[in-house]
């Protein structure tokens, strides 16, 4: 099964994944795969546009291997903000779309502590793509304690 978590920056997606994900399992996540190919002591989030570059095609090589092996594994992705074309070649995959969203000032306050204040942007354009201006339910699970 394809498991396709979305959500803004800070929502708690890597800790769904890892609260579900076995150890077979495929992960694909653009901040571990970033993290496995920069040096000792890089950021955890916040990468160099170099490093992100490269990431991002070791990702799509991923992807387009793992959806090889649905039947075999299951593969867990993280899409910030799939675009509908994504969305679309998720769906003919049959993968399931999951949304994490503890709610946007959560997700404001865990930015403001842990990430660039780039990422506020990001924030920003995730609820006004996908919640359209309309309040949305936050999920219920709760990622951290913080």
């Amino acid at each position: 099964m394809l498991y396709v978590v979305t959500g803004p920056p800070a929502a708690g997606k890597s800790s769904w994944i890892e609260a579900r994900a076995k150890a077979r399992d495929i992960v694909i996540d653009l901040d571990r795969i970033t993290r496995a190919l920069t040096g000792p002591g890089a950021p955890q989030w916040n990468h160099d546009p170099i490093a992100s570059r490269i990431a991002l095609r070791a990702r799509y090589a991923a992807i387009d291997e793992a959806v090889k092996h649905l039947d075999d594994t299951d593969v867990y992705l993280i899409h910030t903000m799939p675009s509908d074309t994504w969305l679309a070649r998720y769906q003919r995959l049959g993968a399931e779309i999951i949304t994490v969203d503890p709610g946007e000032q959560v997700v404001r306050d865990r930015v403001r502590a842990m990430r660039s204040s780039a990422m506020e942007r990001v924030v920003t354009r995730w609820y006004r793509h996908y919640r359209g201006g309309q309040p949305r339910p936050a999920t219920a699970q709760s990622s951290r304690d913080w």
